[in-house]
């Protein structure tokens, strides 16, 4: 009940003119970005409740069912549906509404156990970020909001475009570079990745970069191929730099839902993966599945992409994302 009771337990008379603080800013960004998200579970849990008059075996039945079709996963709404027929038993629960608050407690401490870490790697004196992902997931887009905040923040960055095959990835990159004043580190279309790589950390080094920032292919399809190609930019960049790549970070689109999980899963198998990049989290009703992610796949969500503006990029903040994701619930 620790985080429950953190997130919910506070009473909330406020001071008027009490200034906002960065939490509560936090928090807005996250209620703002996750509105689709928590209204889809809200009403999903809010008209299962509605249709039952006891709890029964019936009732644990379409709750398990429902929290799986919200995205919540097979293996976390088994166990919160199981935690609740114990919970039922002990308190006598007899309505459907007298389990309402307890179902959010059980799912926001289930989420509020896991101790991933969240935060990006700051490594001196050059910090090495590898991304991978397939097309269309706003990887390259997401590059560019990152050097944009580093830039920002007053640290050197440079682009690496490796990823030479599809078409138009290489401009794309390099505006992104124009948008955020940071340089980018190019070949000419369908020219070795690794190349790329070699190249763009020589000149990090030469040139005293901070943090090298490093867009790869996504051909998904072709494994074999695509574990050769990022096992040989990982050599390279380890070769020149130890302990490099410093992150490999996952960029998945929170608009596919459970194709995203899969996703997770056959990169897992390609590459060693230290953290998820979850976009289009603004313009999802499926931003739930952050929570299988987490609990199935035991790979820290990092960062949350906010909005379509370079700056709308945050990290990851559990407390906030649980809170902004059952916020219609309660």
């Amino acid at each position: 009940m620790g985080l429950f009771n953190r997130l919910f337990g506070e009473t909330t008379d406020k001071t008027p003119e009490a200034p906002e603080t960065e939490e509560k800013a936090t928090e807005k960004t996250y209620e703002e970005t996750l509105s689709k998200t928590s209204q889809s579970f809200g009403e999903r849990m809010n008209s299962f409740l509605a249709n039952f008059r006891s709890v029964d075996e019936e009732f644990f039945e379409s709750l398990e069912e429902t929290l799986i079709t919200s995205d919540v996963g097979v293996a976390l709404a088994s166990e919160i549906t199981e935690d609740l027929r114990q919970e039922a038993r002990l308190s006598n629960a007899k309505t459907p509404e007298a389990l309402r608050s307890l179902i959010v407690e059980k799912l926001v401490d289930r989420f509020g156990d896991e101790t991933l870490d969240t935060t990006l790697s700051d490594v001196t004196p050059l910090t090495v970020i590898l991304f991978i992902g397939v097309n269309g997931v706003g990887k390259t887009t997401t590059i560019g909001k990152l050097a944009h905040r580093y830039q920002k923040a007053g640290k050197k960055v440079l682009l690496a475009a490796a990823d030479t095959f599809r078409a138009g990835a290489i401009s794309q990159l390099q505006e992104w570079g124009k948008r955020s004043n940071v340089p980018v580190v190019a070949g000419p279309e369908g020219s070795d990745p690794a190349s790329v790589a070699y190249d763009a950390i020589k000149r990090a080094q030469d040139e005293g970069v901070d943090v090298l920032l490093v867009d790869t292919a996504g051909r998904l399809q072709n494994k074999d191929n695509l574990m050769k190609e990022l096992e040989k930019i990982s050599r390279i960049l380890s070769r020149e730099c130890p302990e490099a790549p410093h992150e490999v970070l996952l960029a998945l689109d929170a608009t596919t839902g459970q194709n995203a999980v899969q996703q997770a899963k056959e990169f897992s198998a390609v590459t060693p993966i230290t953290g998820v990049i979850l976009t289009k989290l603004d313009g999802s009703a499926r931003g739930g599945i952050i929570l299988q992610i987490i609990q199935n796949l035991k790979i820290p969500v990092k960062l949350v992409g906010t909005g379509e503006k370079i700056e709308d990029l945050a990290d990851f903040d559990s407390e906030a994302f649980i809170k902004g994701l059952v916020k219609d619930l309660l």
